[in-house]
């Protein structure tokens, strides 16, 4: 089992409101250079959504739920059928998203006992979280060639230090992709 965190993020490595869902000034920067930056399977995730686990916070999920289950293109269909974990302390009903299931336990426990790959999608608390418990494996972030100065970081400071090994970086418009390992000693 591995955690896989995917990331849209700035040149400054923020993550916040990137659609601007949030309604901040400086939110939607994501859709600044067009939807094909960010359509279908951007992460490169493949068989990671049909023998894993998609772990979601609550916010995230709420957008989410309501944005993924009317889409029907080969990526979307994948994510619709992924089993989703949700990461919440106010919601008691996920129903409105297929094979969505709150996490009943602990998160970090729930992420330790998981057999599957999990893959975190947005989430920031929930990435968070992980880092600072050291359990997250690969780092997967399509970065836009944006600088804001401002809102909620991958990393922010006093963040845990890890080391990670870039195993690949692809260009793709106006975007770069890049994969980071945990550095093995």
């Amino acid at each position: 089992m591995s955690v896989v965190v995917i990331q849209f993020t700035t040149l400054d490595g923020i993550v916040s409101d990137p659609d601007g869902s949030e309604g901040t000034p400086y939110g939607g920067w994501l859709f600044r250079f067009g939807r094909e930056e960010i359509a279908g399977d951007r992460f490169r995730l493949g068989g990671v959504l049909d023998e894993g686990v998609v772990l979601l916070g609550r916010s995230t999920w709420e957008a989410f739920s309501r944005l993924w289950p009317g889409r029907d293109d080969p990526f979307s269909a994948r994510l619709n059928a992924a089993p989703k974990l949700v990461a919440s302390r106010t919601l008691s009903d996920v129903s409105a998203w297929a094979n969505s299931r709150l996490v009943e336990a602990d998160l970090l426990e729930a992420v330790k006992a998981e057999q599957r790959d999990v893959v975190v999608m947005g989430s920031i608390g929930v990435v968070h979280a992980l880092a600072a418990a050291d359990l997250v494996d690969e780092y997967r972030l399509v970065t836009f060639p944006t600088v804001l100065g401002t809102g909620r970081p991958l990393f922010p400071a006093g963040s845990p230090s890890v080391e990670l090994e870039c195993v690949s970086a692809e260009r793709s418009g106006a975007t770069v992709l890049t994969r980071y390992l945990r550095a093995r000693d």
